[in-house]
């Protein structure tokens, strides 16, 4: 299956134009105050138009309650509804109903233990989004290039889609994609070239390397199961899995 290169964080229409043109796959709209990339509704509307059909539209909130989504789903228009705050697997369900859309879970991760909630949220919601989590004292959950160890999620046990944020650049995000085999890759201050500022040299950097990458791993991949294959096929070599972290129910 082909890599999903989310833009997170667009607000102008020379930076989403860029974005779609590059090729991404999902485009992230950010409505969250304290943050440098808050959009408004009247921008939203603009923004959203401008992307329809072109690529999948994702709304991005903290802990926000049913009338301000419901300005949000109304002026963007959204595929994707990116809950990134401390909403419980209740309160998925809940906007799930509401509003008809897919809902996508931001997880804040900084050690394995921050992996048991999956289940939970597994449960609730159409996608998961691992995201390193934010410093105390930190203004907003994530967008603020912080790397998590991505060995965490190495072995990890999951159906649900899952993509893979934080930290990542056009430098390190084929990386990320080897060692996760996530199924999508997100990014906003990695295409930034000033907090909320982004950069369209960046954005088509950063998608050629994501697609380069997951290349890259597919190849690895294939090679890899032709060796285990080859080696099977002899007398009594036998390939034993890892470990696996339990992440769904």
């Amino acid at each position: 299956m082909s890599l999903l290169v989310k833009i997170c964080g667009l607000s102008t229409r020379d930076t989403l134009d860029a974005a779609l043109e590059a090729g991404a796959d999902m485009v992230g709209f950010v409505f969250f105050p304290p943050s440098p990339r808050n959009l408004g509704l009247d921008a939203a509307q603009e923004l959203g138009a401008r992307a329809k059909g072109r690529a999948t539209k994702v709304a991005l909130t903290v802990d926000v309650d049913d009338a301000t989504l419901q300005g949000i789903v109304e002026a963007l228009k959204p595929d994707i509804l990116q809950l990134h705050g401390h909403e419980t697997p209740t309160r998925l369900r809940d906007i799930k109903r509401m509003f008809g859309l897919e809902t996508m879970k931001a997880i804040p991760v900084e050690r394995a233990a921050d992996l048991a909630v999956l289940p939970d949220y597994a449960a609730a919601c159409d996608r998961i989004l691992f995201d390193a989590r934010a410093p105390k004292g930190a203004t907003r959950p994530g967008g603020l290039g912080a790397v998590f160890d991505w060995q965490l999620l190495k072995n990890l046990d999951l159906t649900l889609p899952f993509m893979v944020s934080g930290g990542l650049t056009a430098d390190n995000v084929a990386e990320a994609v080897r060692v996760t085999r996530a199924g999508g890759v997100d990014v906003s201050s990695g295409v930034e070239r000033a907090p909320g500022i982004k950069d369209i040299d960046m954005i088509h950097a950063f998608i050629r390397a994501a697609r380069a990458g997951a290349f890259s791993s597919e190849v690895e991949t294939g090679s890899r199961e032709e060796n285990a294959s080859k080696q099977g096929s002899g007398a009594s070599v036998r390939i034993l899995p890892e470990p696996k972290l339990q992440g769904t129910n």
